[in-house]
């Protein structure tokens, strides 16, 4: 007996972010990657977006572990909060392995996680599953894709992957592996999508080292302030070699960028020789020449290290006339905007502001994804990782390459995608969602929250507060009419008489007739105050009656 197997992505398909797969056979289900999501911009003061696991929660006893391809945080960054819920061992490489210890250890998970580091060419035995790593490159190192074994059938999945010859630490993508999969016979390939709208090759993260040297070459006089993306530790090792070789000493600023150079230090995926790196305190007993900042921030993120220095805010770092500060990164979509804020910023500081060049993507265009696409000859092709539109596109790469139309499937966040060697189809879904993580409270802000945040935030707020008398319910306080974010109170007095004005008649209107049930009273002052403020200025503060019983 052979039954089918079933692909269930509980996010990360229909936006960038928040990757999280589970793939069950009979009474197995293992989980790909566990990542979270940046918030969106009407999400206001939420700091980070979880996957909802309710399905998992359900078959906990069937969670076999969590396989996780590499150490981004929209792969890793939900991991704490899910096994809290859900706890399954951890399979990773080393470097991933070292960032996800580092998030445990934030949140005192270290002693109930059981985690095992996975060498490439590796193979786990999780219930019916096997699951082999085999070696990809991506901007950060030790990424690897997964070849997921079942009686069903193989399942490979990329992770985040582009082909690179030249990689800065390590050996090249194992195409040599995939091949033999192919011969083999795979079910299905799960493919990264990212740049499935870009022709042509990803340049190797080899031809950064080359940008730099000659930025470093054109700009000795100046203080030289590098963003980049804090788990490109390649890149920061290219930073790194330019600097010793132009005699400059290296300061790291931004929390996630010290973080991750220390774990990848300690695990020797960077090779800093001794005495480059100096605290941001040593930074005035050397001349601005000699120095290289390496720091957060470039997607503009408001709280990011470069973004306050552009603002002003920064503690230890303040922006000179003359320093030359590199952008090493694209906009990811929707961060336009902020970017090019802090960059008119950066500017009027008088830096000198560099964004061309200094940066290769990690994932796969076109030409390598039809790469892998010939080596695995897949029999199902399911596009994964990237908004509706990089599916899409991945899906007519697939397309062109002879893979059937009817063998490609673009799934949403919970379908069940049934497979087994004849034929697959998406036979049921299971519930999914996004749960936010503000402060402390996990899922404790839902819509109506947001729903409220954005009505503050849009039109302000007014409190009405009122005492009654207990005995005689007759009005003896008030009401008095306090105001946030809806006008300036002070050069609107006779809008305030009037609404003040308003609330009593409406009160004492109910209080005559005989009503004296709060709601009843409280939805009349909503009522009457709303349409008197909507009349006399169009807008819709929100309306809080506050009743005392005195």
């Amino acid at each position: 007996y052979v039954g089918s197997v079933k692909i269930i992505p509980l996010g990360g398909l229909d936006k960038i972010g928040m990757n999280i797969t589970a793939i069950q056979y009979d009474d197995s289900i293992i989980v790909v990657d566990c990542g979270l999501a940046f918030p969106e911009e009407e999400m206001l003061g939420i700091d980070l977006v979880i996957p909802d696991v309710t399905y998992l929660k359900e078959n906990e006893d069937k969670v076999q572990g969590f396989v996780i391809t590499h150490g981004h945080e929209d792969h890793i960054g939900s991991i704490p909060y899910v096994l809290k819920e859900v706890n399954a061992p951890i399979y990773a490489t080393k470097l991933t392995m070292g960032l996800i210890d580092s998030k445990l250890k934030e949140h005192g998970m270290q002693r109930q996680v059981k985690r095992k580091v996975v060498r490439y060419g590796q193979s786990i035995n999780l219930g019916d599953f096997r699951v082999e790593f085999i070696r990809t490159n991506h901007s950060i190192a030790d990424a690897a894709a997964l070849a997921i074994f079942s009686p069903a059938g193989t399942i490979i999945h990329t992770g985040d992957f582009k082909v690179d010859y030249t990689p800065v630490y390590g050996d090249p993508i194992d195409l040599q592996r995939l091949g033999e999969l192919g011969k083999k016979g795979v079910l299905a390939l799960m493919c990264d999508s990212t740049n499935a709208l870009r022709p042509g090759f990803t340049m190797s993260e080899r031809t950064v080292g080359a940008t730099f040297d000659k930025i470093f070459n054109d700009n000795k006089n100046s203080r030289l302030i590098i963003a980049t993306f804090a788990s490109n530790v390649d890149r920061v090792q290219q930073i790194i070699n330019s600097a010793v070789a132009y005699g400059r000493k290296v300061c790291v600023e931004g929390r996630s960028m010290v973080n991750i150079i220390e774990v990848a230090e300690n695990l020797d995926y960077l090779k800093i020789p001794e005495g480059t790196l100096i605290d941001t305190e040593e930074m005035k007993n050397y001349p601005p020449e000699q120095i290289v900042l390496i720091t957060t921030g470039s997607q503009g993120e408001s709280m990011a290290a470069l973004s306050r220095m552009a603002a002003s805010l920064h503690r230890k770092v303040s922006i000179q006339p003359g320093d030359c500060v590199v952008f090493s990164s694209t906009p990811i979509p929707g961060n336009e905007k902020s970017v090019s804020k802090v960059i008119n910023e950066l500017s009027m500081k008088g830096a000198k502001v560099i964004f061309q060049d200094a940066h290769v993507s990690g994932h796969a265009c076109q030409e390598e994804l039809k790469l892998i696409y010939s080596l695995v000859r897949p029999k199902f092709a399911i596009p994964v990782h990237g908004e509706y539109r990089h599916l899409i596109a991945q899906a007519r790469v697939a397309e062109e390459l002879g893979i059937d139309k009817d063998n490609i499937f673009i799934l949403s966040s919970g379908d069940v995608l049934e497979l087994d060697e004849e034929s697959a189809a998406v036979t049921g879904k299971v519930h999914t969602g996004a749960i936010m993580v503000d402060g402390l409270g996990v899922g404790d802000v839902g819509n109506i929250v947001l729903r409220d945040r954005q009505h503050l935030a849009e039109d302000g707020i007014m409190i009405v507060v009122l005492g009654l008398d207990g005995a005689t319910d007759q009005l003896i306080s008030g009401p008095d009419i306090v105001s946030r974010g809806f006008v300036y109170v002070k050069t609107s007095d006779e809008l305030m008489d009037e609404a003040r004005e308003v609330v009593t008649l409406a009160v004492e209107g109910c209080l005559d007739r005989g009503i004296t049930d709060w709601g009843k009273l409280k939805s009349t002052i909503k009522d009457s105050l709303g349409e008197f403020v909507w009349k006399k200025t169009k807008r819709r503060p929100m309306i809080l009656p506050i009743i005392m019983e005195i």
